[in-house]
């Protein structure tokens, strides 16, 4: 794996493989060719950056197949579709189903230049905000059990008398519990919090321990 993007062109024709390959190239990316998806899915590791290059209507397994193979093993590498055929009931399935482009031979190749570009942009992008959401997860599960229901009622906006009456502690101790929170989460103030955490949404503790009394603020048309 490498820490640049690498585009992968799948494709059953070595003469198009190579056209592709000489087109991207130029490009400045680093492309790989394979001749099916078979071999590709086996090469393929999902933590590489990047894009597919994937040609519809290969034999034994279609592009289509390669797709719902990349999607059970949560690979959201971007898909680009190219076909001589154009089907387009074929089109909208590929698109519903995650492929950010397709696109019909003859193309230019400037068409597929602008197809590539946009598609890295997305994967570096959806790979950004998995690596904000891993951060954040391993953050949180560095609290105990007690700083995870602290951390709750805090971002619900509860007092601190509030979180001392709905667990039973006092108020001191949820000082004690909200400084550490805190610190792990490396944050300043609620609102940090809050803000940090709508990007990895995840079961609220503290619904199991409300009760009525209680007062919180829920947060070109045509590669050649």
């Amino acid at each position: 794996m490498t820490k640049e993007p690498v585009v992968f062109v799948v494709d059953d024709d070595e003469s198009m493989r190579r056209a592709l390959q000489r087109t991207i190239t130029s490009a400045g990316w680093e492309v790989q060719t394979y001749a099916s998806g078979m071999i590709f899915l086996d090469a393929f590791d999902p933590k590489q950056a990047g894009c597919v290059v994937l040609d519809l209507r290969m034999p034994q397994m279609s592009g289509l197949d390669v797709q719902e193979q990349l999607i059970t093993h949560n690979a959201t590498i971007p898909v680009i579709f190219i076909t001589a055929f154009g089907e387009v009931p074929v089109a909208v399935q590929a698109m519903k189903t995650g492929a950010v482009d397709f696109i019909e031979k003859p193309f230019s190749s400037q068409q597929l230049l602008t197809c590539i570009a946009r598609a890295i942009a997305s994967d570096a992008e959806a790979r950004l905000r998995q690596d904000e959401r891993s951060e954040i997860d391993k953050r949180l599960a560095s609290l105990t059990a007690r700083e995870r229901e602290v951390l709750d009622f805090v971002t619900a906006g509860a007092t601190t008398k509030e979180i001392a009456l709905q667990l039973g502690i006092q108020p001191r101790t949820v000082e004690i519990h909200r400084h550490h929170v805190m610190q792990k989460m490396q944050v300043r103030s609620a609102v940090e919090l809050v803000r940090l955490l709508s990007t990895s949404p995840r079961p609220n503790a503290c619904a199991q321990h409300r009760t009525p009394e209680a007062r919180f603020i829920q947060p070109s048309k045509k590669p050649s």
